[in-house]
């Protein structure tokens, strides 16, 4: 490759990375305006039958692992055992939450980390800050980009397929990536909240953690 074959190749990703963010920036700042009653009545709905606080904040890494916090709906409750210890997630997500994964409306919040420039409309779902350490090289690459709302993975499967599996999209999106992929993985994503395919919500088959495992 010359060093001018070099040099538009930097350039167009230079476009396509601005492209995005503009997108990104414009999409979500309309989307919180339009979406701003069901916002509002999500949350005081959380309010009333889950209890404060009404957002859930949690670290998760973003762009070249870079840390921020995420925003999200609370779908779970704070119970506690005998000792004072959170019960297990299957135990502690109550009726009204699993609804609102079912429809995906815990994720509205989000839109405040994309129009903060967090992470992005679409990418590789940002995951536990815990994971960072035990990732292969390859699944590390997946931090090469900007983590998203939704993915590659989400529209081909989400949490019903294996970590494994969620790598190899996330990584897949990363050597692909495109405006016009982005596109279409957006408009998977509707049609997959439709018909709640590949969301898993039921106790018995909560997400399990990544533990490093090549099969998970």
């Amino acid at each position: 490759m010359t060093f001018y074959e070099k040099g538009f190749k930097i350039q167009i990703r230079n476009v396509s990375f601005v492209m995005k963010r503009t997108f990104d920036f414009i999409v979500s700042l309309l989307g919180l305006i339009v979406l701003s009653p069901v916002l509002v009545m999500v949350a005081l709905l959380i309010r009333w039958k889950i209890g404060s606080p009404v957002l859930f904040k949690q670290k998760r890494p973003g762009f070249k692992g870079k840390i921020f916090e995420i925003y999200k709906f609370r779908t779970m409750t704070n119970d506690v055992d005998e000792n004072g210890h959170l019960l297990p997630n299957e135990m502690r997500i109550t009726k009204f939450g699993n609804l609102i994964r079912k429809t995906s409306l815990d994720e509205l919040p989000q839109l405040f980390n994309v129009l903060k420039g967090d992470i992005s409309l679409v990418g590789p779902r940002p995951l536990l800050v815990d994971y960072l350490d035990i990732y292969t090289p390859e699944q590390a690459r997946r931090h090469e980009v900007r983590p998203g709302i939704t993915g590659w993975a989400q529209v081909n499967g989400r949490n019903a397929i294996s970590w494994k599996e969620k790598f190899e999209h996330d990584v897949w999106y990363v050597d692909n990536q495109s405006f016009l992929l982005d596109i279409k993985i957006l408009l998977l994503t509707v049609k997959k909240v439709f018909i709640s395919e590949g969301i898993n919500t039921t106790s018995d088959k909560m997400v399990k953690r990544f533990t490093g495992k090549e099969d998970e």
